[in-house]
């Protein structure tokens, strides 16, 4: 066997002392390793908060006009002027068309030109009464004077009778002359009667907006001819939307909770629309229906909405809210920690040690971001809020700063 020289035994030393120095290095950081927990699950969390938070209801709603008109031509003609541009804001009793008015003007002075002949009729009828009667009552006279002379034998009896006979016939002439006047007035208040009827049909060639409001399109333009009352081809059709209608149904359930708080006061109504200051417009509810539809099981609403910046517009469809009253001191936590298992819903609770806890609770209504909890936490304890899929029960936690909620397209 060869023997190490002297100059072989310092590397041999060398060698050695590395070998131990590596063992004792791997012996440390297993024990370093050995000491420090592992890497807590990486997690975002929040409070339990308490605030007063309004009890709501939500739907879809439709926007509905106040009231829809159709305007229709009373008298048959042309269309001689338009008086409103389309789509254009109408008052009440504003002239919106003007129809041909010629041929009515021509029966109304024909109708007053006959007013006039029968008004000379019974004038003249009347004259005649008036004759007759005057000589009626000269022949009365003259009767009762010559009845005293037969009766005294100074005149003869056929002399009486002559005056007898006269005073008759006027009386007869007096009955036909009453009649005439009767006939005469007659014709006149059919007369008048008929300037009247041709006054209401000269008026209808005016054509005035029933109700304020705005109008749509316009469906016949100056030169065209309109029939009277053609139901199913309006001229225009107004809408009035100053204040307006949104209907929105909801679910039978809640029609007991709806009359109750209704019964205390008006109940605020948002609805949610682009463009405006906050996003909503705000009413009240006015209208609840008096059934329940049995096909949807829904029971139809109704909110006024006063509409002054023209945010509604009949036919859109928007979200409404429901405001029924106010829910002091609730308990919320963000809508995302809330779980669903097999048990029912729960949130993981952060415990002083950063360790989780899976607790049963009971969720009410949503408020926006969050949610309404009615059991199973406390004001100031924290929950869970996104990595909950990595967790169980009694892991350790490591919180990450929350990322803020992306910004509303209106703020």
């Amino acid at each position: 066997m060869r023997r190490l020289g002297a100059r072989s035994r310092p590397l041999a030393a060398a060698g050695a002392l590395l070998a131990g120095a590596l063992i004792g290095g791997c012996d440390r950081a297993e024990q370093a390793t050995a000491k420090s927990p592992p890497p807590g699950v990486a997690v975002t969390v929040a409070d339990v908060v308490t605030r007063d938070v309004p009890v709501q209801i939500r739907a879809i709603g439709n926007v509905q006009a106040l009231a829809t008109v159709s305007v229709l031509s009373m008298v048959n003609g042309e269309v001689l002027k338009v008086h409103f541009e389309e789509g254009q804001e109408v008052a009440a009793g504003g002239m919106l068309f003007t129809i041909d008015p010629r041929q009515l003007q021509a029966q109304l002075l024909q109708a007053q030109a006959t007013l006039a002949q029968h008004e000379a009729m019974i004038k003249q009828a009347e004259a005649n009464l008036a004759k007759d009667s005057a000589e009626l009552a000269n022949a009365k006279v003259e009767e009762g004077r010559y009845k005293k002379l037969v009766d005294g034998g100074f005149v003869a009896r056929e002399q009486y009778d002559q005056i007898r006979t006269k005073e008759l016939t006027l009386t007869a002439t007096i009955d036909a002359d009453r009649a005439s006047v009767e006939t005469a007035k007659a014709l006149v208040r059919a007369d008048e009667a008929a300037i009247e009827n041709v006054k209401v049909q000269l008026s209808y060639t005016q054509i005035r907006a029933p109700v304020g409001g705005r109008t749509g399109n316009l469906l016949l333009h100056q030169g065209n001819v309109v029939k009277a009352n053609d139901v199913g081809n309006p001229m225009v059709v107004i809408n009035r939307i100053h204040p307006i209608y949104v209907a929105f149904s909801v679910p039978e359930a809640e029609l007991a909770e709806i009359k109750r708080y209704r019964a205390a006061g008006d109940l605020p109504v948002e609805a949610e629309v682009d463009g405006v200051p906050g996003g909503v417009v705000r009413g009240k509810l006015t209208f609840v229906n008096n059934t329940v539809d049995p096909s949807t099981g829904t029971i139809q609403l109704k909110a006024t909405f006063e509409n002054n910046e023209n945010a509604l517009w009949p036919g859109q469809f928007v979200n409404v809210v429901l405001t029924l009253t106010r829910q002091p001191g609730a308990l919320l936590v963000p809508s995302p920690a809330v779980q669903n298992g097999q048990q029912g819903q729960f949130v993981y609770v952060v415990k002083p040690d950063l360790t989780v806890e899976a607790r049963p609770v009971v969720s009410g209504v949503i408020q926006g971001r969050d949610v309404v909890i009615t059991s199973g936490l406390r004001a100031g304890e924290r929950v869970v809020t996104d990595g909950q899929l990595r967790l169980v029960p009694g892991a350790r936690v490591d919180i990450k700063p929350a990322t803020p909620p992306p910004a509303r397209k209106d703020a």
